[in-house]
């Protein structure tokens, strides 16, 4: 059982775990498919080799380059907030704690993509027919199921805080 005075920055292995997969993925696609080369796995599901040099469903990716250096920052300032958030947490915040180390590790697995390559390098390719959700990775899994997490808690807790505030 974790003692109560123990604060959130042990949930960092998440990161580390988030990390290295998604650097992990990311080196078996580069090294193994061409540029839009694509196997189908899944009668909805493709493995594609696609590179978004913006964020999220390329947001500023048809922009002259500055928004490189903006994310890269960006996942610095985040990390160190959360990690800032993990210190002041008890161990006992489970879900927060594992949403904020989630995060963590895919944002610097992004960002470590953005310095190496210029960009980030995508693959799983859901679709339906003709739609296709936009290309995404390991790291942006991590950032979804933080974030699910920490509506997850707000909604667990929430009430929790409400009345300790009574």
């Amino acid at each position: 059982m974790l003692k109560q005075n123990k604060n959130g920055l042990h949930y960092l292995y998440l990161s580390l775990i988030a990390f290295i997969a998604d650097l992990a993925t990311k080196y078996l696609i580069v090294t193994n498919f061409q540029l839009y080369e694509s196997i189908n796995i899944l009668p909805i599901f493709n493995l594609t080799y696609a590179r978004n040099t913006g964020a999220a469903f390329s947001f500023l990716a048809d922009h002259s380059g500055w928004q490189k250096y903006f994310f890269i920052g960006l996942a610095l300032i985040i990390s160190a907030i959360l990690i800032y958030f993990l210190q002041k947490n008890t161990a006992l915040q489970k879900l927060q704690n594992s949403a904020y180390a989630l995060i963590i590790g895919g944002a610097l697995g992004n960002m470590v993509d953005r310095m190496y390559h210029g960009f980030v390098v995508d693959f799983f390719d859901f679709y339906w027919q003709d739609w296709h959700y936009p290309v995404f990775n390991v790291a942006d899994i991590a950032i979804c199921v933080g974030a699910g997490l920490l509506v997850l808690d707000a909604l667990k807790n929430g009430d929790k805080k409400k009345s300790e505030k009574k």
